[in-house]
């Protein structure tokens, strides 16, 4: 967790609420998340349905799809999980694809271009995508060049949510005078998801899940499904006093005065999460001050409430 800045002192009461990894299994599996590795061959959504069988629940949701061939990381909300696994969806994400050219060109050649394909770039959805073709930027945090064998380069890339890595292997292509197409591509991060984060398999969580059913042993299905806290790590935090909870789950805005502690280096304007000081998520909001405007605000609201997440009458009631 990134440093927290201290506004005020505050305790919780053990009477009201619970630390996430203490819920009870029927609960944390309905607000929890499991960090999926996708094969190759199914659709997101057909991945989606076989869990929520498996599990034996209402809802799941996918953070970010990801192509039939595409293997990889991919977070699976459950039940009332699934809203807050849509926070993902503008992570940044990680990719390493094997891509093939064309025809044959020089490594200096191939490295250079991959500079130029950093930063900032333009790109136009392929045909068989699900949003409106038309220009748009891009952001590449960074494209690594793991290795070249004659015509096919491995490389590893993080880029802003909404970037095609087929359309960025075209456009290589393009610019290198070759053609170029990509051959296989593994996501490897979505946000705090990755595969070094208990990263399972169906076949896992179908284990699991038996024996919890027949046997009566949660500690496997603990193991495969995370907290639906995890889905938020990558996004500034802010703990508040139990005497807001409430509200907030009611959908009001979040005042100085509830304000604890939060992430140091917020920005105005930029999304934030809220949390109980036992570690709870409660609802989703939008900062209204930057980090240091918060710090020194002793009144007024300083977060707009956008998402609620945590069901109210779980904390008491403390206002009139």
């Amino acid at each position: 967790m990134k440093k927290l800045l201290i506004k005020s002192d505050g305790t919780t009461n053990p009477k009201f609420g619970c630390k996430p990894q203490d819920r009870p299994i029927d609960e944390h599996i309905s607000k929890g998340v499991i960090n999926l590795d996708k094969p190759s061959g199914p659709t997101s959504h057909e991945i989606d349905s076989w869990i929520r069988r498996i599990l034996k629940v209402e809802k799941t949701g996918h953070g970010g799809t990801l192509d039939p061939k595409v293997t990889g990381v991919l977070p699976i909300g459950i039940d009332s999980a699934t809203r807050v696994i849509q926070l993902l969806l503008a992570a940044p994400k990680e990719y390493v694809c094997l891509m093939t050219l064309h025809q044959d060109v020089s490594e200096d050649t191939i490295k250079s271009i991959f500079n130029e394909f950093q930063g900032k770039i333009y790109q136009t959805p392929p045909v068989k995508s699900a949003v409106k073709r038309e220009l748009r930027v891009r952001t590449i945090y960074y494209a690594d060049i793991l290795e070249i064998n004659n015509r096919d380069i491995l490389f590893k890339i993080n880029c802003e949510a909404g970037t095609y890595v087929r359309t960025y292997c075209h456009d290589i292509g393009e610019a290198l005078g070759t053609g170029a197409h990509m051959a296989e591509l593994r996501r490897t991060q979505v946000g705090s998801f990755t595969e070094d984060n208990n990263l399972i398999t169906l076949q896992d969580l179908t284990d699991a899940f038996y024996y919890l059913d027949k046997e009566n042993n949660e500690s496997y299905l603990r193991k495969c499904i995370l907290p639906m806290e995890t889905a938020t790590e990558h996004l500034p935090k802010v703990f508040i006093r139990d005497s807001a909870v409430e509200a907030i789950c009611h959908g009001a805005n979040l005042a100085a005065g509830g304000v604890l502690s939060f992430s140091q280096n917020i920005k105005k304007d930029e999304d934030v999460v809220i949390f109980t000081l036992k570690g709870e998520l409660v609802a989703s909001a939008k900062a209204l001050l930057n980090a240091d405007e918060i710090l020194n605000t002793s009144s007024g609201i300083v977060f707009d409430t956008k998402k609620v997440f945590m069901t109210p009458g779980i904390y008491p009631m403390m206002w009139k």
